[in-house]
Protein backbone atom coordinates (compact mmCIF):
# COMPACT_ATOMS: atom_id res chain seq x y z
CA UNK A 1 0.00 0.00 0.00
CA UNK A 2 0.91 3.69 -0.57
CA UNK A 3 0.62 6.91 0.79
CA UNK A 4 0.89 10.18 -1.08
CA UNK A 5 1.96 13.49 0.11
CA UNK A 6 1.16 16.52 -2.34
CA UNK A 7 3.42 19.59 -2.99
CA UNK A 8 1.09 22.17 -4.24
CA UNK A 9 2.52 24.90 -6.04
CA UNK A 10 -0.31 27.60 -7.24
CA UNK A 11 -1.93 30.91 -7.56
CA UNK A 12 -5.18 31.95 -8.61
CA UNK A 13 -4.01 31.26 -12.38
CA UNK A 14 -1.89 28.61 -12.06
CA UNK A 15 -1.94 25.11 -10.19
CA UNK A 16 0.76 22.82 -10.09
CA UNK A 17 0.96 19.68 -7.77
CA UNK A 18 3.57 17.58 -6.93
CA UNK A 19 1.69 14.15 -5.65
CA UNK A 20 4.76 11.99 -4.13
CA UNK A 21 3.76 8.32 -3.75
CA UNK A 22 5.63 6.71 -0.14
CA UNK A 23 5.70 3.41 0.12
CA UNK A 24 4.67 2.12 3.72
CA UNK A 25 6.96 -1.01 4.06
CA UNK A 26 9.33 -1.74 6.86
CA UNK A 27 12.08 -0.45 4.63
CA UNK A 28 11.29 2.62 3.38
CA UNK A 29 13.84 2.55 0.52
CA UNK A 30 12.37 -0.51 -1.14
CA UNK A 31 11.93 1.48 -3.79
CA UNK A 32 14.29 4.67 -3.53
CA UNK A 33 12.80 6.26 -6.44
CA UNK A 34 9.33 6.63 -5.27
CA UNK A 35 10.47 7.91 -1.99
CA UNK A 36 11.27 11.67 -1.44
CA UNK A 37 12.20 12.80 1.61
CA UNK A 38 11.10 15.37 3.49
CA UNK A 39 12.79 14.90 7.26
CA UNK A 40 15.73 16.07 6.29
CA UNK A 41 19.42 14.30 6.72
CA UNK A 42 18.55 11.45 8.55
CA UNK A 43 17.55 9.98 5.76
CA UNK A 44 21.02 10.07 3.88
CA UNK A 45 21.96 8.21 6.85
CA UNK A 46 20.01 4.87 6.36
CA UNK A 47 20.09 5.70 2.22
CA UNK A 48 22.15 3.01 0.08
CA UNK A 49 25.25 4.34 -1.67
CA UNK A 50 23.96 6.65 -4.76
CA UNK A 51 24.87 6.27 -8.38
CA UNK A 52 25.98 10.30 -8.60
CA UNK A 53 28.67 11.60 -7.14
CA UNK A 54 27.69 12.58 -3.51
CA UNK A 55 29.37 16.48 -3.17
CA UNK A 56 27.43 17.43 -6.55
CA UNK A 57 24.08 15.52 -5.19
CA UNK A 58 24.76 17.99 -2.33
CA UNK A 59 24.71 21.14 -4.78
CA UNK A 60 21.90 19.61 -6.42
CA UNK A 61 19.82 19.59 -3.49
CA UNK A 62 20.91 23.16 -3.29
CA UNK A 63 20.32 24.36 -5.89
CA UNK A 64 16.53 23.01 -5.72
CA UNK A 65 15.89 24.77 -2.42
CA UNK A 66 17.10 27.76 -4.60
CA UNK A 67 14.33 27.34 -7.55
CA UNK A 68 11.80 26.49 -4.50
CA UNK A 69 12.44 29.81 -2.41
CA UNK A 70 12.31 31.75 -5.94
CA UNK A 71 8.91 30.24 -6.51
CA UNK A 72 7.44 31.60 -4.01
CA UNK A 73 9.31 35.02 -3.90
CA UNK A 74 7.96 35.05 -7.80
CA UNK A 75 4.53 34.45 -7.06
CA UNK A 76 3.86 36.63 -4.67
CA UNK A 77 5.57 39.54 -6.32
CA UNK A 78 3.02 38.45 -9.43
CA UNK A 79 0.26 38.17 -7.19
CA UNK A 80 0.96 41.94 -5.19
CA UNK A 81 1.65 43.45 -8.98
CA UNK A 82 -1.83 41.57 -9.81
CA UNK A 83 -3.65 43.27 -6.58
CA UNK A 84 -2.36 46.81 -7.52
CA UNK A 85 -3.70 46.15 -10.82
CA UNK A 86 -0.41 46.11 -12.77
CA UNK A 87 -1.13 43.57 -15.02
CA UNK A 88 1.90 43.78 -17.14
CA UNK A 89 4.46 43.22 -14.50
CA UNK A 90 1.89 40.53 -12.76
CA UNK A 91 2.87 38.22 -15.99
CA UNK A 92 6.24 39.50 -16.28
CA UNK A 93 6.62 37.87 -12.95
CA UNK A 94 4.67 35.23 -13.33
CA UNK A 95 6.48 33.96 -16.05
CA UNK A 96 9.62 33.98 -14.34
CA UNK A 97 7.75 31.52 -11.06
CA UNK A 98 6.44 29.38 -13.79
CA UNK A 99 10.24 28.95 -15.21
CA UNK A 100 11.30 28.06 -11.52
CA UNK A 101 8.73 25.70 -11.20
CA UNK A 102 9.93 24.03 -14.36
CA UNK A 103 13.56 23.96 -13.26
CA UNK A 104 12.85 22.75 -10.08
CA UNK A 105 11.20 19.77 -11.85
CA UNK A 106 14.22 18.82 -14.04
CA UNK A 107 16.88 18.64 -10.84
CA UNK A 108 13.91 16.75 -9.25
CA UNK A 109 14.43 14.41 -11.86
CA UNK A 110 18.07 14.80 -12.22
CA UNK A 111 18.36 13.85 -8.70
CA UNK A 112 16.12 10.61 -8.71
CA UNK A 113 17.93 9.46 -11.88
CA UNK A 114 21.01 9.76 -9.91
CA UNK A 115 19.55 7.58 -7.35
CA UNK A 116 19.23 10.21 -5.13
CA UNK A 117 16.59 11.64 -2.39
CA UNK A 118 15.16 15.10 -3.51
CA UNK A 119 14.73 17.75 -0.57
CA UNK A 120 11.92 19.84 -1.08
CA UNK A 121 11.43 20.78 2.66
CA UNK A 122 14.34 23.50 2.67
CA UNK A 123 13.43 26.91 1.53
CA UNK A 124 16.68 29.50 1.29
CA UNK A 125 15.63 33.07 2.19
CA UNK A 126 12.35 34.83 0.60
CA UNK A 127 12.27 38.27 0.46
CA UNK A 128 9.67 40.07 -0.71
CA UNK A 129 10.04 43.67 -1.72
CA UNK A 130 6.79 46.68 -0.77
CA UNK A 131 6.81 48.15 -4.25
CA UNK A 132 7.71 46.98 -7.68
CA UNK A 133 11.43 48.82 -7.68
CA UNK A 134 11.96 46.92 -4.49
CA UNK A 135 10.82 43.45 -5.84
CA UNK A 136 13.03 43.67 -8.99
CA UNK A 137 16.13 44.90 -6.90
CA UNK A 138 15.05 41.41 -4.66
CA UNK A 139 14.77 39.30 -7.64
CA UNK A 140 17.90 41.11 -8.96
CA UNK A 141 19.80 39.85 -6.20
CA UNK A 142 18.24 35.94 -6.16
CA UNK A 143 18.98 35.78 -9.85
CA UNK A 144 22.57 36.97 -9.32
CA UNK A 145 23.32 34.38 -6.34
CA UNK A 146 22.06 31.51 -8.21
CA UNK A 147 23.62 32.37 -11.43
CA UNK A 148 26.88 32.27 -9.11
CA UNK A 149 25.47 29.11 -7.42
CA UNK A 150 24.72 27.52 -11.29
CA UNK A 151 28.20 28.25 -12.32
CA UNK A 152 29.90 26.33 -9.37
CA UNK A 153 27.73 23.20 -9.81
CA UNK A 154 28.72 23.07 -13.28
CA UNK A 155 32.18 23.37 -12.76
CA UNK A 156 31.34 20.46 -10.09
CA UNK A 157 29.97 18.30 -12.70
CA UNK A 158 32.48 18.68 -15.33
CA UNK A 159 35.17 17.51 -12.49
CA UNK A 160 33.20 14.55 -11.49
CA UNK A 161 32.43 13.70 -15.09
CA UNK A 162 29.21 13.79 -14.98
CA UNK A 163 28.50 15.76 -18.10
CA UNK A 164 24.77 14.96 -18.70
CA UNK A 165 24.07 16.51 -15.56
CA UNK A 166 26.49 19.49 -16.45
CA UNK A 167 24.52 19.74 -19.78
CA UNK A 168 21.06 20.03 -17.60
CA UNK A 169 22.93 22.76 -15.22
CA UNK A 170 24.03 24.84 -18.29
CA UNK A 171 20.24 24.78 -19.92
CA UNK A 172 18.66 26.04 -16.72
CA UNK A 173 21.91 28.85 -16.16
CA UNK A 174 20.60 30.16 -19.59
CA UNK A 175 17.85 30.37 -18.48
CA UNK A 176 18.29 32.50 -15.65
CA UNK A 177 20.77 34.88 -17.39
CA UNK A 178 17.78 35.96 -19.47
CA UNK A 179 15.84 36.10 -16.67
CA UNK A 180 18.47 38.88 -14.67
CA UNK A 181 18.51 40.62 -18.27
CA UNK A 182 14.74 41.15 -18.55
CA UNK A 183 14.90 42.26 -14.72
CA UNK A 184 17.51 45.04 -15.73
CA UNK A 185 15.87 46.13 -18.78
CA UNK A 186 12.76 47.23 -16.75
CA UNK A 187 14.89 48.90 -13.86
CA UNK A 188 16.62 50.72 -16.81
CA UNK A 189 13.25 51.68 -17.47
CA UNK A 190 12.52 52.87 -13.51
CA UNK A 191 15.72 54.85 -13.94
CA UNK A 192 15.02 56.69 -16.69
CA UNK A 193 11.36 57.55 -16.11
CA UNK A 194 10.91 57.57 -12.53
CA UNK A 195 8.65 54.65 -10.64
CA UNK A 196 5.47 56.19 -10.56
CA UNK A 197 5.63 57.17 -14.51
CA UNK A 198 7.23 53.60 -15.14
CA UNK A 199 4.09 52.09 -13.24
CA UNK A 200 1.65 53.76 -15.60
CA UNK A 201 2.91 51.42 -18.62
CA UNK A 202 2.27 48.30 -16.74
CA UNK A 203 -1.29 48.96 -16.71
CA UNK A 204 -3.52 46.42 -18.06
Amino acid sequence: PTSQFAYPFHNSRTHFTICVPVPQLADPFHDRRAFWAYNGPSYYERSPPMKGNKDLMEVLNSLLSDELSHINQYMVHSEMSANWGYQKLHKHFEKRSIDEMKHAERLIGRILFLEGIPVVSILHGIHIGSDASKQLDNDHLAEEEVIKAYNGAIKLAGDVNDFATREILEEILNDEDRHIDEIEALQDQISHMTLPLFLTTQVG
